[in-house]
């Protein structure tokens, strides 16, 4: 017999999950669908993010750092360590308590909020009586009937052609935070966010590391300045990146894989790693919603079409996150998923994708919002830059991490703040003041005439908020 429901998200990712908590909070009665299963075979709601992505990446990202301060920077502060020794499979293992934590902590959710949950693939069947049938696929199939139902279920890595993944030579970002033995050497094709992220990790327990990327620019999305101040700080480190490369051939054996490629002169060149991690984008995830048995339309990339308000061109169909238009990040997804729930409910969601930060949590971590100095440029606005130096922040000074700085971008007249980039210390904490800053619409002076606490990094945010009148105290 089929369950009735208000609304049946399908996909337990950070857009999903939230979304359903949303939605019963705001008095429907909810299902929530997701198929991750943990080794045990048991539910593992989440997503990408919290099983694959953003949560273990963050736990190894912080252990890895952890390693190379002991190996490399504890003596500056007068702390011997002795023999360092590194137990990967503890690591990993500490990762892997994150993820579960993270997991178990969103059933507890659906349990306090009554979502019920359903643990298996979601797909439609057909339209009913003005809402929809959803078949749930699992090891116990169910049938749900809804009025409303919320698609949030996100993105797969896109594969090189003619070198798919096979997590054990060629590997996606899942197969990146597995690797059980640190490599010798290390290739990643694509210095995008997870490229330069796993790059880092296993650079700092020990791998060397060559980044290829097709590109000619470093970051192409990130603020110019900024990006170059970044690609100086991780060729110090020991990141080798070569920009502007053309891969023809990636072959794999039972010793590694190589790569054959040209390089930005068009000189024939061959990498030769023991690994081989991909991170050349993500791909909207549709398989087995059966979007065409139900006319669910898609665009040419394979994203589910919607319209600002995030409809499908189905009736009271909606969607979510990485598949459909717009950056592929949590915490966007987040915020349509609140949003939906909220229009569902016929109030007025909200979503600015101008103040949605972005986050290249690095050492030194990258962070921005808004507008970029080569955008503005663009476009013919006329805007003021002020620039301030983290080496000039007494807090990163003591600290030891001195690298980067923070930038803001104002317009020229009115003085509002049109973009900030951080590259330094703690940059995913320093944005969000930014963030804030913009969706009021404050000026640049604003933030200049905010009393910050000494000493600490947020002084290098007013500081170049100052610096955009030309008048920093401390540089």
């Amino acid at each position: 017999m089929s369950k009735q429901f208000d609304v049946v998200v399908i996909g337990g990712g950070p857009g999903g999950y939230i979304a359903a908590i949303r939605a019963a909070q705001l008095g429907f009665n909810v299902a929530c669908i997701d198929e991750w299963k943990n080794d045990k075979g048991g539910p593992a709601p989440g997503g990408t993010c919290t099983n694959v992505g953003c949560i273990p990446s963050k736990a190894l990202l912080q252990s890895s750092e952890h390693y190379e301060h002991a190996g490399h920077h504890f003596a500056d502060h007068g702390i011997g360590v002795g023999k360092l020794s590194l137990d990967l499979a503890m690591l990993l293992g500490r990762k892997d308590g994150i993820v579960k934590q993270n997991n178990d902590g969103i059933l507890y959710l659906f349990k306090k909020n009554k979502v019920a949950f359903f643990h298996g693939r979601g797909s439609f069947v057909a339209g009913k009586d003005g809402g929809w049938q959803i078949k749930v696929g699992g090891a116990a199939e169910e049938e749900l009937t809804t009025k409303h139902v919320i698609i949030a279920t996100g993105s797969n890595a896109r594969a090189l052609p003619g070198a798919d993944f096979d997590e054990k030579n060629i590997l996606s970002n899942d197969g990146a935070l597995r690797i059980d033995k640190v490599p010798k050497k290390l290739g990643v094709i694509g210095s995008g966010v997870i490229g330069l992220e796993m790059g880092s990790v296993w650079r700092r327990l020990g791998a060397e590391v060559t980044v290829l990327e097709a590109l000619p620019t470093f970051l192409g999305a990130v603020d110019e300045q900024i990006a170059k101040e970044a690609h100086k700080a991780f060729t110090k480190q020991g990141l080798k990146i070569e920009l502007g490369v053309k891969i023809s051939e990636v072959k794999t054996s039972g010793s590694g894989v190589k790569v054959i490629y040209a390089d930005a002169k068009g000189g024939d060149k061959e990498l030769v790693v023991d690994k081989l991690i991909v991170s050349i984008g993500r791909v909207a995830n549709t398989i087995g919603l059966n979007a065409e048995g139900v006319g669910l339309k898609l665009d040419d990339r394979g994203a589910i079409v919607v319209d600002d308000d995030c409809k499908t061109n189905l009736d009271n169909v909606w969607a979510v996150g990485d598949v459909v238009r717009g950056p592929m990040l949590a915490h966007k997804a987040e915020e349509e998923g609140v949003a939906v729930a909220e229009r569902i409910a016929g109030q007025h969601g909200h979503v600015n994708f101008n103040t949605i930060p972005w986050v290249i949590y690095t050492s030194p971590e990258i962070a921005w919002v808004g507008q970029t100095e080569q955008q503005l440029k663009a476009e013919g606005r006329a805007y003021k830059a002020g620039t301030f130096p983290f080496l000039a922040n007494g807090r990163a000074r003591a600290l030891g991490d001195t690298t980067g700085m923070v930038k803001f971008l104002a317009d020229a007249k009115s003085d509002e703040i049109l973009g900030v980039h951080i590259v330094g210390p703690q940059a995913s904490e320093l944005i969000s003041e930014a963030v804030v800053a913009m969706e009021f619409k404050a000026s640049a002076e604003d933030i200049a005439r905010i009393c910050h606490a000494h000493p600490s990094l947020s002084e290098a945010t007013k500081e170049a908020a100052l610096a955009v009148d030309k008048r920093t105290l401390n540089f």
